[in-house]
């Protein structure tokens, strides 16, 4: 799991809590490092914080998306209020899902396994083509 976010212990917090339950996950507070750091890292799940600072989430979605260049990827927009305007920007960039902030964080964990099991078997089913 990528979890990017400008707030330091808000994604800190996403990894700490993803690594407990087993997940490999890695923070990045900015779009651009997330960017760099999806090439190597690989993730299936990305929580994207919408608002940042430099590059907004629903760009750094659109980049990863054409980056992964056609294998499966599961972007989660975490916004700080639900309002018209990030509806139509999450729908937009093609985000998977959204959460509003702050996360239960029981909840995340529900719902990222549920889309990490589902990205699994789509990247299983994808390869034995």
């Amino acid at each position: 799991m990528l979890c990017i976010d400008d707030n330091h212990d808000v994604a800190d917090s996403a990894v700490d809590l993803l690594r407990a339950v087993g997940f490999e996950s890695l923070a990045c507070y900015d779009g651009p490092t997330a960017l760099i750091e999806a090439v190597s890292f690989l993730p299936g799940v990305c929580l994207i914080d919408l608002n940042m600072p430099g590059m907004d989430g629903d760009e750094v979605a659109i980049k990863l998306r054409e980056q992964a260049d056609g294998v499966p990827l599961v972007l989660v927009a975490v916004t700080a209020a639900s309002n018209d305007r990030d509806s139509t920007r999450i729908r937009d960039a093609g985000f998977d899902m959204h959460f509003v902030k702050p996360v239960d964080p029981h909840q995340l964990v529900l719902v990222v396994d549920t889309l990490w099991r589902a990205w699994h078997r789509w990247v299983l089913k994808s390869s034995s083509r």
